[in-house]
């Protein structure tokens, strides 16, 4: 047997795994199950964890090498677990010579004293291209990595010292790797960043990310349908605003890095946008695509958050029209600022985001219902699923992976819309 990738985390590190199975299969490691982490939360940290022991248990003979965010912030406490072979930094696990250098050392028995092989993420000022010509289970959407780590500092946030610094990947490389997924097949494309709206800035002349999205739909007609991840609105540039504007191939679904619907808790979490801006920017884009859905990432029971704080959190679902929530019940990260405020009562903590997540619950049904009679695009994901161009998810019979097929919504049942 050669090398399994078991992926923890964001679309990132679904890309990334894409380069590392190809990186260690070419290094010529076999036997070997590489785990590729996550930290954002205590809990990504822990499923990893038990994942470990769980493959070891089932598959005693494959060696395990933990990578990614949490194996590069969290690297001697994964050397210490028994069943972990090797533990590979987060910028390593992408140089084909570091998964040489593992290679052998497996081979060769690896001490516990040589299990670490974590370098210094901070020191990583440049972003190499990895050519991916496709992705794994044959999905019509790929990722495209084009910006990796962060400047910024939230006080809630370790991934900064999981991915380092800021960097980007020249314009012509990007357009290169979406042009050849597309020539293997990809029907849409997913740019994908830690930062995104940070893209560029350490490039000659740095350009924005509006004018790599206008770059890559202007020299790749072929691309049938783009979009793009976890945005911070408050960096949204007017390029970016344009294209939203103007082309149809950039898809109408945005997901932002909210956190909080507060303005001091936001202060407190070193957010770079205060609540009123977070609503204009919504108003704004609906604006320029009046269907377009809204995703964003809010934390429930930050540290110091009052009930009257989180309410606010909470009225921002419908204030802001979102659709998609992704919701963190607040987890202190060690070697954070806010680890060492006033925490709430976990209690509380899993209170508030139960009662967030009920209303992205209810904002979603809401959109599914406002879809009925609609007709839309569909990409066809699978013979029983596909997705339109707000990322709904649509119950199919038959149809081949990447076909796009216009329907008519009948109706949902209360998870995907129906046909």
């Amino acid at each position: 047997m050669g090398v399994e990738v078991v992926t923890f985390g964001c679309r990132l590190n679904s890309f990334e795994s894409e380069v590392i199975a190809r990186k260690a299969d070419a290094a010529g490691l076999t036997d070997t199950i590489v785990i590729n982490s996550c930290a954002v939360t205590n809990e990504a940290v822990a499923q990893a964890r038990q994942s470990i022991r769980k493959l070891k248990r089932e598959r005693p003979g494959q060696r395990i090498v933990v990578t990614g965010c949490a194996a590069q912030t969290l690297g001697d406490m994964f050397a210490r677990m028994p069943e972990v072979d090797r533990v590979l930094g987060n910028e390593d696990k992408l140089r084909r010579e570091a998964w040489r250098a593992t290679a052998m050392a497996l081979d060769g028995g690896a001490a516990a004293g040589e299990k670490l092989a974590v370098t210094d993420i901070m020191a990583v000022r440049e972003m190499a291209p990895h050519l991916v010509d496709g992705f794994q289970g044959g999905l019509p959407r790929a990722f495209v990595q084009v910006q990796n780590g962060c400047d910024h500092r939230c006080t809630f946030c370790i991934i900064p010292f999981g991915r380092g610094n800021s960097r980007s990947l020249a314009m012509g490389a990007v357009v290169d790797q979406v042009r050849t997924l597309v020539a293997h097949g990809h029907t849409e494309i997913v740019l994908t960043g830690v930062d995104l709206t940070s893209y560029g800035a350490d490039l000659p002349g740095a350009p924005r990310l509006g004018k790599l999205v206008k770059q890559i739909l202007r020299h790749i007609p072929e691309l049938r349908r783009l979009r793009i991840s976890s945005i911070d609105s408050v960096e949204a540039d007017s390029d970016l605003l344009d294209v939203i504007a103007s082309d149809g191939r950039l898809m109408p679904h945005l997901h932002l890095s909210l956190q909080s619907g507060d303005d001091l808790i936001l202060k407190r979490m070193k957010r770079r946008h205060a609540r009123a801006d977070a609503i204009a920017f919504c108003a704004e884009v609906r604006r320029f695509r009046p269907d377009i859905a809204l995703g964003a990432d809010l934390i429930a029971g930050f540290p110091t958050e009052t009930e009257a704080m989180f309410s606010r959190s909470l009225d921002l679902v419908d204030e802001c029209g979102l659709t998609f929530l992704h919701v963190f019940p607040y987890s202190p990260r060690p070697g954070t600022p806010a680890a060492r405020m006033p925490q709430i009562a976990n209690s509380a903590v899993k209170e508030r985001a139960r009662r967030l997540r009920a209303a992205g619950e209810a904002a979603l049904q809401r959109r599914l219902a406002s879809e009925i009679g609609a007709t839309r695009e569909v990409l066809i994901e699978s013979e029983a699923q596909g997705r339109t161009e707000h990322y709904l998810p649509v119950a199919i019979t038959g149809g081949t992976p990447g076909e796009v097929r216009r329907l008519t919504m009948s109706g949902h049942d209360g998870l995907r819309l129906t046909v």
